[in-house]
């Protein structure tokens, strides 16, 4: 078991319920990270009592070192408060559940210092998918997915040749607007993407869910962490969220992981692997689920699942692109000043305006994802509506 590990992102969903799963694993936490949330973070930092914290704004910082006084914590911020964290002597794995792309430069100088990285940070991957595994290979260390569907896929590959790999099937819930048209989708408030159906998350991958872009961010990040081709990862809509996520083989076989829909599950695989330990998890009775459904996304209705396709076919900088638009997209949504239905119209119109790098450093990515953002405002008048 790796038992010394740093948590980036420890103040939301996948932090909070890692912090849950070590408490019960007996690991040890030597740093943790937040973006806003120094009340919790602090709570965390009295509870655990970690090497290292950091908070992004470099005035919590002062108010947390002021509160930690005494304890023998360093406190740090910003972006390099982040990475000395994630670059701690003493970690053997680092937890990065940070939104966004924000977690793409700790979780590469995490890699360059030998740390294994259990990821549930999918746009680390999006972003610079080649470059990130590349860097794993030379360094070697273990990447490890904490996403419920990459972990079903990673646990159903054990023990079998990845040559005998027909195809991936990625399962998705459908979200909370299933069976909905166009016309039932324009006066979608905030509250209502909100409420998923089958999972509790934070609201930037919620509203990912509502509009199928999550899954489509699953399908790049398993092209990379599994080193196959977007014609061999197939979507399928499955509302009850049983089946994780499954794998063909080239003889007609298929694998599937099934669980209930709890995070704590695949974290604690992440952070025991290669073994497994008992936990105190809500387990799975088919008799009681009934049964199990399928059915073919629909991509007319929920088109960010087929952008995603289109920008990994294209690959280079414009998944980046593609990534840097949605957030920016998904923001301006929940602060109300675009429509439900806007977020994919505004993704097509940037990625539409990109010329594409097919050979981008670490840094071309971080300045793609900055134009895809002001490409995003662009497309708003001085009232916040779209042009």
């Amino acid at each position: 078991m790796r038992k010394n590990i740093s948590i980036l992102g420890s103040t939301g969903s996948i932090g909070v319920q890692t912090l849950d799963v070590v408490k019960k694993l007996g690991i040890k936490v030597y740093g943790l990270t937040a973006d806003k949330n120094i009340d919790l973070l602090e709570k965390q930092a009295r509870e655990f009592k970690p090497r290292a914290v950091s908070i992004s704004d470099e005035k919590d910082a002062e108010k947390l070192r002021s509160r930690l006084d005494g304890l023998n914590i360093q406190v740090y911020s910003g972006q390099e408060g982040i990475v000395r964290v994630a670059t701690l002597e003493e970690v053997e794995t680092v937890v990065n559940s940070i939104v966004g792309i924000a977690g793409l430069i700790p979780t590469v100088e995490a890699i360059r210092k030998g740390k294994n990285i259990a990821l549930a940070n999918k746009e680390t991957l999006v972003t610079a998918g080649n470059i990130i595994m590349e860097e794993a290979r030379k360094h070697r260390v273990d990447i490890i997915p904490i996403d419920s569907e990459h972990s079903a896929i990673f646990q159903c590959l054990l023990g079998n040749n990845k040559a005998s790999i027909s195809k991936l099937i990625l399962t998705a819930s459908g979200g909370p607007f299933r069976g909905y048209n166009r016309k039932d989708l324009v006066n979608i408030t905030p509250q209502q993407a909100l409420k998923h159906p089958t999972w509790k998350m934070g609201s930037k991958i919620t509203i990912d869910c509502a509009t199928l872009m999550n899954k489509g961010l699953e399908v790049i990040e398993a092209r990379w962490l599994f080193n196959i081709n977007a014609d061999n990862i197939k979507v399928i809509i499955h509302p009850q969220s049983i089946v994780h996520s499954m794998v063909e083989f080239i003889d007609g076989s298929v694998i599937a992981q099934l669980g209930m829909p709890d995070m704590r599950l695949p974290i604690q695989f992440a952070l025991t692997y290669p073994k497994r330990q008992s936990a105190d998890l809500p387990k799975l009775d088919l008799t009681r689920i009934g049964s199990l459904t399928f059915e073919e996304p629909d991509l007319e209705n929920f088109p960010c699942l087929k952008l995603a396709y289109d920008a990994l076919k294209i690959s280079g900088t414009m998944p980046a692109v593609m990534n840097g638009a949605n957030e920016m997209a998904v923001s301006l949504f929940l602060s109300g000043k675009i429509k439900f239905i806007h977020i994919p119209d505004i993704i097509k119109r940037v990625m539409e305006r990109h010329k594409v790098n097919n050979n981008p450093s670490i840094n071309d990515i971080i300045e793609v994802d900055r134009w895809a953002r002001m490409e995003v405002l662009k497309q708003l008048n001085f009232k916040g509506e779209i042009i």
